[in-house]
């Protein structure tokens, strides 16, 4: 399976919200960075922990992929998403409001897995569209 096929696996699971199978997409040593986070989520098991939390608060979380493409190991997608806060995140109560955003992922790929995950997207946009106070 190639790059821009193995970044569709990922997709698929991401748009179904499956934490179990987004984090079959990962090695046990892949690092996920979300740059507007800052800090990276390191492993297979801290990047599963992220993405059922995000899962958790936005239930209803859906993206499109508006660009995809892969070469060789590596692979990017350039999306837009949103969702409805619903549950608690990054320790906030939800407000029950939605938010669209775009962004884009750049992934590297070992042996069939996500080995690196770089995300971009406007933080700003984001948290002010769903009132969580921008850190």
């Amino acid at each position: 399976m190639g790059s821009k096929e193995l970044l569709q696996k990922w997709i698929d699971a991401f748009q179904r919200c499956d934490g179990d199978a987004v984090a079959e997409c990962f090695a046990d040593d892949a690092v996920n960075l979300q740059v507007a986070i800052g800090e990276p989520d390191v492993g297979k098991a801290a990047i599963k922990a992220g993405n059922d939390a995000f899962f958790a608060a936005f239930p209803d979380a859906w993206s499109r992929v508006e660009n995809l493409i892969g070469d060789g190991d590596r692979a990017a997608w350039e999306w837009v998403g949103g969702g409805t806060w619903t549950g608690e995140f990054a320790g906030h109560q939800p407000t029950g409001r939605s938010f669209e955003i775009r962004g884009c992922g750049f992934f590297r790929f070992r042996d069939g897995k996500i080995i690196e995950q770089h995300g971009y997207w406007d933080k700003h946009s984001w948290f002010s569209q769903i009132g969580l106070p921008i850190e």
